[in-house]
């Protein structure tokens, strides 16, 4: 046995599995981590570190390069154990540091071992990152369909263990937890988490604070409107119009576009301005951008001038980064902003998210029949945005008595919709309809919920295009207060939290959005002593929402069929 295998069984009998830090290490090897580490490093900060080369580990033919060491980031999935082992057998490099990104077996560290018999292993550790960090308050797990049906797909749902027990482990929280009571899927995944807390009781042994942490989880079918919205939030706007793959975003389908614009990065880490500017509405973005680039023309001509002395030059070269930085900076967001702004105008977005966010807050039938009628007359409308209409319409008004979605499916095939879009309408609902929901999702009309209406009514809001929030707003609301209902959302287990909650980790199961990120924000920066994380199985927008829908066998009926949405499948997997 070598004594790095000591050691790390040692840490497996104890609680310290954490990291510690990488000072001496000139290279990585990668396999499924690229996106977890370039989500909060760029190449240039780790090369600071003095990592000059990057490598996945299954990569063939790689060089021998005894001179470097390197650091190997891995799951510790059973493909990734062997790929070490068969690099353990024949080294490449002088020395190995090796971190994994959850807990590792046993019996996994003793194949390691077995391997090593060049002793060039000098450290193996558990790091917990097995989740990609979003935002500050925001995380993922990029699994783009979690269940079949309205059940976990078993693979799925171990990896979603594996992601949620690593986030508590790096957070150092044993949480409490609730569920989700009309959801099967929130259920299974309570149960598995709870598991793995109380196999590895020791590594949850932290130390306990007066109120305990909760973790709360929901399932996306709850809420089909909100991933079906189009956005007027910076992110929110970007990921809906564009789409953003681990703070990429792809623009080389942009008329005109310049070569090195094709694909421009998005990250509060390393951006001023989009920090500043992410959770802002796009008429503010549009004037901020005019500052940025009159604070950059301001700032340009004193770069320009001559450099007739050692002194200018000098100037000059300590603040062409900074400048360059700049104007790096300005031509990302002009170009990003500008494309934004040419889709809206191209799609007739301010007209069709009007009606969007009257079907979704508002309960005038006739009037939102007839806005969506005249705007399925409109070309301008997108296939997606009138399907998306025809969607929220059957979600809203299902079991209404005049319902007239037939009528509206017929509109739909006469003004040529696909029958992949139109067929997507009904699986919509057998996904989130009124059957499958354990909430009113467009209000119940009790006192308070009337008063409220009535309330927001005589202020009038704000934005007429940002009025909607989602029901997961209402949900932590009510759980910051202490009135979350326990039938509804039970604990898992005997123990229930009788002090407000501080500590906040809700987790979406088939997807959260950009949205309801907002929503964390604000919650987080307005209720002082409540600290809120927001997860899912992936980031949706409605493209990949419902892309998800359909590869979890939601196919829905025949697309002209006009008995209505087909009822949701019984089939239960777990």
């Amino acid at each position: 046995m070598q004594d790095w295998e000591i050691s790390l069984l040692k840490r497996l009998a104890g609680k310290g599995r954490s990291s510690v830090g990488a000072k001496m290490t000139k290279r990585w090897c990668l396999k499924f981590k690229t996106s977890i580490v370039s989500m909060v490093y760029t190449q240039s900060e780790i090369l600071q570190k003095e990592v000059y080369l990057f490598e996945r580990i299954d990569s063939a033919n790689r060089e021998n390069m005894k001179h470097l060491k390197a650091i190997c980031f891995l799951r510790p999935t059973k493909e990734n154990v062997d790929y070490l082992i068969q690099e353990l057998r024949r080294p490449k490099y002088s020395t190995y540091f090796i971190y994994f990104s959850n807990v590792i077996s046993k019996s996994n560290v003793k194949s390691l071992a077995e391997a090593d018999e060049q002793e060039v292993v000098a450290e193996v550790q558990e790091f917990y990152g097995d989740y990609i960090a979003v935002n500050p308050h925001v995380f993922s797990l990029n699994i783009s369909v979690c269940c079949q049906g309205h059940s976990w797909d078993q693979a799925q749902l171990s990896r979603t263990t594996q992601g949620l027990t690593a986030l508590l482990l790096s957070l150092k929280k044993c949480p409490m937890i609730r569920y989700q009571l009309s959801s099967e899927p929130a259920k299974r995944l309570a149960e598995c988490v709870k598991q793995v807390i109380t196999k590895e009781y020791e590594l949850f042994d932290f130390r306990r604070t007066e109120v305990p942490p909760l973790l709360l989880l929901l399932d996306r079918s709850d809420d089909a409107i909100t991933p079906l919205l189009n956005q007027w939030t910076y992110q929110a706007m970007v990921h809906e119009l564009l789409g953003i793959n681990n703070n990429r975003i792809d623009l080389s389908r942009v008329p005109g576009i310049s070569k090195d614009l094709r694909e421009v990065v998005l990250s509060a880490e390393n951006d001023e301005f989009y920090a500043n500017n992410m959770y802002l509405n796009f008429a503010e973005i549009g004037s901020n951008i005019k500052n940025l680039m009159e604070d950059f023309q301001r700032r340009k001509p004193k770069e320009q001038q001559k450099l007739e002395s050692i002194a200018d030059m000098k100037a000059f070269v300590e603040n062409y980064p900074q400048f360059k930085k700049m104007s790096g900076t300005v031509s990302k967001h002009v170009t990003v902003v500008g494309e934004l702004s040419r889709l809206v105008s191209e799609k007739n977005l301010l007209e069709a998210s009007e009606v969007e966010q009257e079907l979704a807050c508002q309960n005038d039938h006739s009037s939102a029949l007839q806005n969506i009628r005249r705007l399925l007359q409109n070309p301008k409308v997108s296939e997606l945005d009138a399907t998306r209409l025809v969607m929220l319409y059957a979600l809203h008004y299902e079991r209404h008595s005049s319902n007239s979605l037939p009528g509206l499916m017929t509109e739909l095939r006469n003004r040529g919709v696909s029958e992949k879009h139109r067929k997507l309408v009904s699986a919509v609902v057998e996904y989130g309809g009124k059957r499958v929901r354990g909430s009113d999702l467009f209000n119940s009309k009790d006192a308070v919920a009337i008063t409220k209406q009535f309330l927001k009514g005589l202020k009038g809001v704000e934005n007429v295009y940002t009025q909607h929030q989602p029901l997961l707003h209402e949900t932590l609301d009510q759980l910051i207060k202490g009135k979350l209902k326990d039938n509804q959302y039970p604990y898992l287990g005997p123990s229930t939290l009788r002090d407000r909650p501080q500590d906040i980790i809700v987790f979406m199961i088939g997807g959260a959005t950009y949205e309801e990120a907002l929503t964390v924000y604000n919650l987080n920066r307005t209720t002082p002593g409540v600290r809120i994380v927001l997860g899912g199985t992936t980031i949706h927008n409605t493209k990949s929402f419902l892309e998800e829908v359909s590869a979890s066998g939601f196919r829905g009926r025949g697309a002209d069929s006009s008995q209505g949405p087909a009822r949701a499948a019984s089939r239960r997997l777990n």
